[in-house]
């Protein structure tokens, strides 16, 4: 799972598939009281809990569901006709990023890759359970 086990290096940087990663969490129906409707929420393995804080690299389809000029933007592991908002993606192929500098403009469905530190949500109902935090813009 770790490339280049033995340096110091190796550990700054992080080189997994994220979504795959991702995909180990499960998800389990509860009621929400403040809603009063049932919803998922996430029981994050023990092994990605280890990764908060770590740098991630990640590679997504930009889908605007974030607020235009907002602090963040969403990313999904499929093309938005497929991603969880709209299609049959679960909550664990979407991803928040939070860019440490906002980077130009992008279009739906554009294919992105972003690198930032991990940071889990298993309560606030404003943000997906998957953030990218200080990240910067890899490639577009």
């Amino acid at each position: 799972m770790f490339l280049g086990l033995g340096s110091n290096a190796a550990f700054s940087q992080i080189k997994i598939n994220t979504w795959d990663f991702f995909a180990k969490t499960k998800f389990e129906s509860k009621y929400n009281e403040k809603l009063k409707e049932y919803l998922v929420y996430p029981n994050f393995p023990a092994d990605l809990k280890a990764m908060i804080g770590k740098e991630m690299t990640i590679e997504g389809y930009y889908v605007p569901f974030a607020a235009e000029g907002g602090d963040y933007i969403v990313i999904s592991k499929f093309p938005m006709s497929q991603c969880f908002f709209c299609g049959g993606g679960g909550p664990e192929s979407v991803a928040e990023v939070n860019f440490a500098k906002q980077p130009s403009k992008f279009q739906v469905d554009d294919l992105i890759t972003v690198k930032g530190k991990l940071k889990l949500n298993a309560e606030d109902l404003d943000h997906v359970n998957f953030i990218l935090e200080e990240a910067i813009l890899v490639s577009q």
